[in-house]
């Protein structure tokens, strides 16, 4: 099992990281370390690969698992059970970690300056445009006091979006300097992570760091649903250590 951790400047206390696609059981078109029951791949090789991500994790004995759905709404990974249709989720007690699934949509991590609470969101272009970092944001008492990651994420020169998505956007913060004119007509590139930046920035979180990794382009390392159609997940976590 293979997790990179992000050489941010977190709280002692704070662990964060994601998995990659390498060291895992699963077989194509997952391989190999798989982290969804919902893609159609092995229940066996999953439970095998969550086994290995958890006794990895040091200070941690829970993951909190989400059913997503690109919508809006944030659990307390305190007391929630698995399965709760959710895209972001929030966590206080040590030991527990906040997690969300991607394979080209965006990972925004949030975490307290003094390490009390953590919370993790889910970004694809719908959810983001709907508010779910407002919405991660607003279970923290001041944005002043909150530091936010960016994981990988689909690319500024790989994301291929209509002119829907640059629509629903328009009142954004900075989203003219987000989208540029892609080569097919009424088709434009968009830059998810920018777009995040821009809000958070404007909420008032007063540092954002960022991975810049493409999963689109990097195959070794990540899946991506908009490359390969039929793949894995990778698995985002942020946790406060026991």
């Amino acid at each position: 099992m293979t997790m990179e951790r992000p050489l941010w400047p977190v709280p002692k206390a704070v662990q964060l990281g994601w998995t990659t696609r390498q060291g895992g059981h699963s077989e194509a078109p997952f391989n190999s370390n798989n982290q969804a029951h919902h893609v159609g791949d092995s229940t066996a090789a999953v439970e095998a690969n969550r086994t290995a991500l958890l006794a990895g994790m040091p200070g941690c004995e829970r993951i909190c698992w989400l059913s997503q759905v690109h919508g809006t709404q944030v659990v307390a990974a305190d007391t929630a059970t698995d399965g709760n249709e959710a895209d972001a989720a929030t966590v206080a007690q040590p030991g527990i970690a906040a997690a969300v699934m991607t394979a080209d949509c965006l990972p925004v991590f949030f975490w307290q300056d003094d390490g009390a609470r953590v919370a993790i969101a889910h970004a694809g272009w719908r959810g983001l445009a709907a508010g779910i970092l407002n919405e991660t944001l607003q279970q923290f008492s001041d944005p002043t006091r909150v530091r936010c990651g960016l994981g990988p994420a689909i690319g500024p020169e790989a994301f291929e979006v209509g002119m829907d998505v640059v629509e629903a956007f328009s009142d954004w913060p900075g989203a003219q300097r987000c989208f540029k004119p892609a080569g097919s007509p009424g088709k434009w590139l968009a830059d998810l992570p920018q777009l995040a930046e821009f809000w958070l920035q404007e909420a008032g979180v007063p540092a954002i760091y960022r991975s810049k990794a493409c999963t689109f382009t990097d195959k070794e390392h990540y899946y991506s649903f908009r490359r390969d159609g039929t793949t894995g997940r990778m698995v985002n976590l942020i946790w406060i250590q026991r």
